[in-house]
């Protein structure tokens, strides 16, 4: 009993995990497949599994410390890193993790999706822990390889990718609505502002932020791109301030940008003209209900006022 090794096994998802007392590495893989219900004839790869070292030696296994935890992978399977979550926090700072070069090699070879789905595998919950460029990555993946990867069935894989676009959608539907309000607020501003200095001449207030990332190239910030390039109505979830950018471009100067052809470039610049139309006669309803509460004398500025916003924001 003096050489038999304890040790736990657990797979590559780290949702079975065992504890075992074997004497020699070849003994811990039949084991370990018959625990972790593995087929006797399966070939598996050991790891270490706090930082995926190949575990292929008998003399390194045997100096290895007792309760060392070790991970099976099958032919298809990569070792990666466990995501911490932390309650809330865990989108400000990830987690640090030293791989030997190696062992960087093989797990960049994964789509970029694949840690996402890995994270969703564990816990579904921690969607609303991720970005929009991590919510956009998981639907812009494969649907067959993303269900393969979560365990689902594909139309089960597909109904989550339509759920992950209707909660882009929907931040999208929130920051717009906030924009509107902005804009109403902008207007009122300047019409209080043209009431107590009548005589002075307004000026614009489209000032571009400072450091904001903007592609030299196309001219727009990475984020629009990738929206107008995203699988459903992209033109729902750009900013008013985008959409007439991207209508005054025109379609020839569109289609350099995007790399599409005319025909799809001139679909997306129509909905977008639709979506920029249907935003301005919402600008106008409210200002309509506003001017209905004041004086007859002040209804025109207020009009004029926020015409003067929607075209500082182009």
């Amino acid at each position: 009993m003096t050489d038999r090794k304890p040790c736990k096994v657990c797979n590559f998802t780290r949702q079975k995990s065992y504890g075992l007392v074997v004497p020699s590495l070849e003994e811990l893989k039949v084991k370990g497949c018959e625990f972790l219900g593995f087929s006797p004839t399966d070939q598996v790869t050991v790891v270490l599994e706090d930082d995926g070292t190949i575990v292929a030696d008998q003399a390194y296994f045997l100096c290895l410390p007792l309760n060392t935890k070790f991970m099976l992978l099958h032919d298809e399977e990569r070792w990666s890193p466990v995501r911490k979550m932390d309650g809330g926090t865990a989108w400000m700072a990830r987690e640090s993790v030293v791989l030997e070069a190696d062992a960087v090699d093989a797990f960049s070879a994964a789509p970029p999706w694949f840690d996402l789905a890995q994270q969703l595998k564990q816990d579904l919950a921690s969607v609303i822990l991720m970005s929009e460029a991590d919510l956009q990555t998981l639907v812009d993946a494969p649907c067959p390889e993303l269900a393969s990867a979560l365990g689902f069935q594909e139309k089960r894989a597909e109904d989550l990718q339509q759920t992950l676009q209707r909660v882009l959608d929907r931040r999208e539907e929130e920051r717009q609505s906030k924009e509107l309000l902005q804009l109403y607020l902008k207007a009122a501003e300047n019409e209080d502002r043209r009431q107590e200095e009548p005589n002075q001449p307004s000026q614009g207030d489209a000032d571009v932020p400072d450091g904001v990332e903007v592609d030299s190239a196309s001219g727009f910030m990475p984020r629009t791109l990738m929206v107008l390039k995203g699988k459903t109505s992209p033109e729902t979830r750009l900013s008013t301030e985008d959409l007439q950018v991207v209508v005054s471009r025109g379609v020839e100067a569109m289609e350099q940008v995007l790399g599409w052809d005319r025909t799809r470039t001139s679909t997306l610049l129509q909905a977008c003209n639709a979506e920029l139309t249907r935003r301005l006669q919402q600008v106008q309803a409210v200002q309509s209900i506003r001017s209905n509460t004041q004086p007859d004398g002040s209804q025109q500025s207020s009009e004029k006022s926020v015409e003067t916003s929607a075209q500082g924001s182009n």
